[in-house]
C-alpha cells in the first residue's frame, strides 16, 4: 500500500506548504516600504505560485522606487530634462498608467521651462522678438506657469520700451545734437 508520510517526523518535504507566518511578516514589511523582502523561491504548486506572485509585486514596487529616485536624480538633480521614467514590459494596468501619468507630470513641468529658457537665451543674444508662449501644445499654461510666462512676457516688453528709448535718445544726440533729450 500507500506510506503515509508524517509531518510531524519531518520525513515530508515542505516545499509546497505556504507559511502564513512567514507571508505576513512578508506583507507586513512591504507595509512598511521595505521592498527587498521577498518570500521563498523553493515552493511548489499553489504554495509557489502565490509566493512567486507577491515577489513579482514587491519587484514591480521595488522597480517604481528605482525609477523615481533615478528621475529626481537625473531630471531633477542633474537637469536632463528628457530623462523618463520606464517600468518593465510586464507592467500593466496601473502600473503602466501610473508610469504615464508621471511621465506626462514631468512633460508638463519640463515643457514651460524650456520654452523660459530658450527666451531668456534670445534675450541674453539681444533678440527682444521672442515671447513666452501661453499655450504649449494644446495645453493653456496655467497658475505658476501662466504668471512666469506673463512676468517673462512683460519683462520682454519692457526690455523693448527701453531699447528703443536708447536708440532714439542716441539718435538725437548723435545726429541732432539735442543734449537732455527725454
Amino acid at each position: 500500500g500507500k506510506v503515509k508520510h508524517s509531518l510531524v517526523n519531518g520525513d515530508s518535504d515542505y516545499t509546497d506548504q505556504l507559511d502564513n507566518r512567514e507571508l505576513l511578516r512578508t506583507l507586513s514589511e512591504v507595509r512598511q516600504g521595505n521592498f527587498k523582502v521577498r518570500m521563498p523561491m523553493d515552493k511548489i504548486g499553489l504554495s509557489g505560485k502565490i509566493c512567486d506572485t507577491l515577489n513579482e509585486i514587491i519587484a514591480l514596487n521595488e522597480s517604481l522606487f528605482e525609477e523615481l529616485y533615478q528621475a529626481r536624480d537625473t531630471i531633477g538633480k542633474r537637469g536632463h530634462l528628457n530623462h523618463r521614467v520606464s517600468l518593465p514590459r510586464y507592467a500593466k494596468g496601473s502600473w503602466s498608467s501610473s508610469v504615464d501619468t508621471l511621465n506626462s507630470l514631468i512633460s508638463d513641468l519640463v515643457h514651460p521651462t524650456i520654452e523660459i529658457a530658450h527666451v531668456i537665451s534670445s534675450v541674453a543674444k539681444g533678440n527682444l522678438s521672442q515671447e513666452m508662449p501661453l499655450k504649449i501644445g494644446d495645453h493653456v499654461l496655467q497658475g505658476e506657469f501662466a504668471n512666469i510666462a506673463s512676468e517673462v512676457n512683460d519683462m520682454v516688453k519692457q526690455l523693448n520700451l527701453f531699447s528703443m528709448e536708447v536708440t532714439r535718445v542716441a539718435r538725437e544726440v548723435g545726429s541732432e545734437g539735442k543734449l537732455g533729450g527725454q
